[in-house]
């Protein structure tokens, strides 16, 4: 608790001086990991437990996602401008989350370099996406691996890789088992970057 008090507090710190730390680039979905992913889960849980309890969200898959995204870097921002832990983009996620808020606009690069802010948003976003292009999803485990690829690749290239209607796309993955859904990704999604994702997040989540 100790060790994960002054982890936290040396980010913050590090975020109120005068000088911000300079950014660190990092290709979106890259196999980054700094550190275990318990020792992410420590680091973080502050703020993982809070935005969890808020949003419905399991926490093991926040901190999985931020394993993954970020390799627990708050800095870290890629080549296309997704920022912090949760590796956000202002102007798709981000904007999302504060429209579905009743907010305009977006969110600044400031304030997805907060920690804190980061996750609240990234957590929202993975919400929103369980509430409505992905709502219907009976299996747990399903739409877990669902909401995991949809973050990262949108959850319409997802579905259309069942059908080009939303309710027998989610009729397809209900017929389907867990098993059944993650190997479809493996072999039917149109990104090569969909099933190394879900392997990732997945493999993290259960060394969390």
């Amino acid at each position: 608790m100790k060790k994960r008090s002054l982890m936290v507090c040396a980010v913050l710190l590090a975020g109120c001086a005068s000088e911000p730390p300079p950014q660190k680039v990092v290709e979106r979905n890259t196999p980054l990991i700094q550190a275990p992913p318990s020792e992410i889960q420590q680091a973080w849980s502050l703020f993982t437990e809070t935005a969890s309890r808020q949003y419905g969200v399991d926490e093991k898959l926040i901190n999985a996602i931020i394993t993954v995204e970020s390799g627990g870097d708050p800095r870290a921002v890629s080549k296309s401008n997704a920022v912090g832990l949760m590796q956000i983009k202002a102007a798709t996620a981000g904007r999302e989350v504060y429209r579905v808020q009743g907010r305009g606009g977006q969110p600044s690069s400031h304030e997805l370099r907060d920690p804190a802010r980061n996750i609240d948003i990234g957590t929202a976003y993975l919400r929103i996406l369980q509430e409505t292009q992905l709502a219907g999803i009976r299996d747990p485990r399903t739409l877990q691996y669902a909401t995991i690829v949809a973050y990262a690749n949108g959850a319409g290239a997802l579905l259309r890789t069942f059908s080009s209607s939303r309710e027998r796309a989610i009729a397809m993955i209900n017929a389907m088992s867990p098993e059944d859904f993650y190997q479809h990704v493996q072999t039917k999604h149109p990104a090569a970057q969909a099933p190394r994702y879900l392997w990732k997040v997945t493999t993290a989540y259960r060394n969390i």
